[in-house]
């Protein structure tokens, strides 16, 4: 998704959750524990007996699952600030009423 070092924004988070507004804390929570089932590497283990197909399964199970735990981490943030009333929120995206 982005290059090492860089932060993840908002509309690359609700990107890989396919979520669009309005977005929820439950629809936000929903959404992660299904993309981290989908996406745990354990979960190919036994999907294939060749190594090589396994290895690179594995390792793009590992990058989404990063992937997925940064968006999760910048989305509830983004709830967060959104909740308390913080200027910072996405200029194409209404705030929660």
């Amino acid at each position: 998704m982005n290059d090492v070092g860089t932060e993840m924004t908002v509309e690359e988070a609700l990107a890989i959750f396919d979520l669009e507004p309005p977005v929820t804390p439950e629809r936000v929570d929903d959404r992660y524990q299904t993309l981290r089932h989908t996406w745990h590497p354990k979960r190919y283990a036994n999907m294939t007996n060749n190594p090589r197909k396994y290895t690179r399964m594995y390792k793009k199970a590992e990058k989404m699952l990063k992937d997925v735990e940064a968006a999760y981490r910048v989305l509830t943030a983004w709830l967060v600030r959104e909740a308390t009333g913080e200027t910072r929120h996405l200029p194409n995206v209404d705030r929660q009423p």
